[in-house]
């Protein structure tokens, strides 16, 4: 009989492309093997992706309970299907996150794992497509708006580009407005010196190609609050799309570029606004670890001033200037906490901020809405992300909120397709808010009632 697995973390255990280990196939094995074993005896994971079912039917149906029989298929399968949303890791206690003696992190392992592999087999196409948001952006806008239209409305056309690139046929793809965040941005005169202002937005490829109404409402909540912001020009994508197939290579590109922009506003002393939680999560998270040696220092010292915009309008509510002069109310909410807010222990301050508008009640969801950047546009992820996030849009039904809200921009893009409602961004509603024909509801008239009950 075999030596039982040990827990203990091997001598192949590391997390950190810049260590010559994490590229050793032998070592990346031996975690491969410990971390199933750990998973297979614990199972407190069965809910999240289809990664574990997939793994325990494994071990269980074909091989008896030892996961040293697994085949490079069957991990292949495994891999495949995590989507990062990061929930195993926020919920799993043997984690480098808790100082556990086994060091688990399930998502870094299949990181690890994908790098490997695209250094074996290349970069596919599909993963060039996907991983570029800014490139894509660029060439839908060179068709003067014709891409734009084929993708919303061709069923010929979407066929086609499912046999080309293989996003799914059905998938419910963004659009792309005329004016950027960042173009909107210098018609505002905010593209200022690094060393001007308190804060500098970090828009994110989505915002800055898709919905910069996002962006203009959160530039105008952070000036209500009496906050000096600013934006800039040329920024990246934060490069998940592309490492989410292992492509470290083009991961790395996009955040040197981006810590060349982003660094002089740190020097100055400012704090940098990352819109979507996934970027927020990969510039607080992931760079310092990801980067190349030679960006890790700086890379350091833009993470330790990354904020969510909640986190940060929330850091000024003791503040004389935190503005909660507001003029209507959404009144009912019903909240989504995306995944990789969670992954960053901010805690709800969407939620709370919500709240601080008179007459709100806030019903929480933080179920996975199955998006998870690229997963739920694949062909093979498209229906799998629809099963996987339906508790997340039945619970956000089950409430009588008419105005849903998620701070991810992708999850609103799921919930709208699959629940027939599109949620606002958290700071979409503080902006209505702040105006008196922004809801229904008027807060002078929500005060006067609830001062004659």
């Amino acid at each position: 009989m075999s030596e039982p697995i040990s827990y203990s973390p091997t001598e192949g255990i590391s997390y950190s492309p810049s260590e010559d280990i994490y590229w050793d196939t032998d070592a990346l094995s031996l975690e491969i093997d410990r971390t199933f074993e750990i998973c297979h005896g614990c199972r407190m994971c069965f809910k999240y992706c289809d990664s574990f079912p997939i793994l325990f039917s494994f071990i269980d149906d074909r091989h008896d309970g030892d996961v040293r029989k697994i085949s490079e298929i069957e991990t292949e399968q495994v891999m495949d299907t995590c989507f990062q949303c990061k929930l195993c890791e926020v919920q799993c206690p043997y984690t480098v996150r808790e100082n556990h003696e086994f060091l688990l992190d399930f998502p870094k392992l299949v990181h690890r794992y994908k790098a490997q592999r695209t250094v074996r087999e290349g970069v596919t196409f599909r993963s060039k497509i996907l991983g570029n948001p800014e490139k894509t952006a660029k060439i839908i806008r060179r068709t003067s708006g014709i891409a734009d239209k084929l993708n919303q409305r061709s069923r010929l056309h979407r066929k086609f580009l499912e046999l080309l690139v293989g996003i799914h046929r059905d998938k419910n793809l963004p659009s792309y407005p005329k004016k950027t965040f960042s173009s909107w941005a210098e018609s505002k005169n905010l593209i200022c010196n690094p060393s001007e202002g308190e804060v500098v937005i970090f828009p994110t490829c989505y915002v800055e190609n898709n919905e910069p109404q996002i962006g203009q409402d959160t530039v105008t909540v952070l000036q209500k609050n009496e906050v000096s912001v600013t934006c800039e020009k040329g920024l990246e994508c934060c490069g998940m799309p592309a490492w989410e197939s292992g492509d470290l290579a083009s991961m790395r590109e996009f955040a040197s570029r981006n810590l060349d922009i982003l660094e002089p506003h740190v020097k100055a002393g400012k704090k940098v606004i990352a819109i979507n939680p996934t970027c927020s999560m990969m510039l607080k998270q992931e760079y310092p670890e990801l980067v190349s040696t030679k960006d890790k220092d700086r890379a350091l010292k833009v993470a330790e001033n990354i904020a969510d915009p909640s986190e940060y309008l929330w850091s000024l509510r003791d503040e004389e200037r935190f503005n909660t002069d507001f003029s209507s109310s959404p009144q009912k909410v019903s909240y989504h906490t995306p995944c990789h807010l969670r992954a960053q222990s901010i805690g709800f301050k969407a939620r709370d901020l919500l709240r601080k508008i008179p007459g709100v009640k806030v019903d929480t969801t933080m179920e996975c809405c199955g998006h998870d950047g690229t997963y739920a546009m694949k062909t093979e992820g498209f229906e799998a992300s629809v099963r996987i996030g339906k508790k997340s849009f039945d619970s956000m039904s089950e409430s009588s909120a008419e105005i849903w809200a998620t701070d991810c921009p992708l999850a609103a893009m799921q919930f709208d397709q699959h629940s027939d409602r599109r949620p606002m961004h958290p700071m979409s509603i503080l902006a209505k808010a702040y105006e008196s024909s922004g809801f229904p509801n008027s807060v002078d008239k929500i005060e006067e009632e609830t001062a004659n009950d």
